[in-house]
């Protein structure tokens, strides 16, 4: 065999076993790549049935693993996916994910916290936390502690009252309740009768109602007011007439009790 024969058979040997390796490298390529290298969409946020269309042209599974309500969130959009978003995955994999319901979750009043008699701070922090909104409706005057609710109103409806809780009543996640809080100021009382009473005695009987005396007239020539008798006022007493708190009542006051006192 000659040199020159030798060498062509060598170098056809080196060409076919080149040709083997890139043969070999490109077949494991391919295998090793197949249904591995896909890269997953974001889902999050788009509807299950085009995003459902979507993974099935890419040829991914999905499957509705939950269903929650979440406020502000439309129904049917999708919350979450499980492999996230950007994962390279395998052909036919299957994506779990969680789907926002179309109707809010409803609470039953029952099961909420005590709201009757509570200090309204507290119980709106409570409620946030169910996802249900709060406003002060308006304030009537009582004798316990301010800013304690006092009514619960939802729709134009009371639901919570002194001697009520509505039955039966449910509240959707991202509701709101109306409440009604207790003021220490500004409620009405029976309006007095100060007449035939001295100007001192008169002044105690009214603070201890949270109401004060307003102008005085004098009748007469009177050397101790606090001892005067007071002989009229305004507004007058009559039966059932009503009076705002820490109003002025306004007294005419004489230095001799009046015939008509006993």
């Amino acid at each position: 065999m000659t040199i020159k024969k030798f060498l062509f058979q060598l170098l056809l040997m080196a060409i076919v076993l080149i040709a083997i390796v890139l043969i070999t490298l490109f077949w494991l390529r391919s295998y090793t790549n197949h249904g591995q290298q896909l890269e997953l969409p974001d889902y999050v946020g788009i509807k299950f049935d085009s995003a459902q269309k979507d993974a099935e042209d890419k040829t991914f599974n999905m499957i509705v693993k939950d269903s929650v309500h979440r406020v502000g969130i439309k129904g049917g959009e999708i919350l979450d996916q499980l492999p996230v978003a950007y994962s390279k995955v395998k052909e036919g994999r299957t994506v779990y994910v969680t789907v926002a319901k179309y109707n809010a979750d409803l609470i039953k009043l029952e099961d909420m916290p005590m709201l009757y008699g509570e200090k309204y701070e507290d119980k709106k922090q409570e409620l946030g936390y169910l996802d249900i909104t709060t406003e002060i409706k308006d304030y009537q005057y009582d004798t316990g502690d301010p800013d304690h609710i006092l009514e619960v109103w939802q729709d134009g409806k009371q639901i919570v009252g002194r001697n009520m809780k509505g039955k039966g009543v449910t509240v959707p996640k991202g509701g709101k309740l109306s409440f009604v809080l207790s003021k220490s100021r500004g409620g009405f009382l029976d309006v007095p009768d100060l007449k035939c009473m001295q100007v001192n005695g008169a002044e105690f009987v009214l603070s201890a109602q949270n109401l004060n005396i307003g102008n005085i007239s004098q009748e007469g020539t009177i050397d101790n007011e606090g001892s005067a008798w007071i002989i009229r006022q305004y507004p007058a007493y009559t039966f059932g007439a009503k009076i705002e708190m820490e109003s002025p009542i306004d007294i005419t006051i004489s230095s001799t009790k009046p015939s008509y006192c006993n």
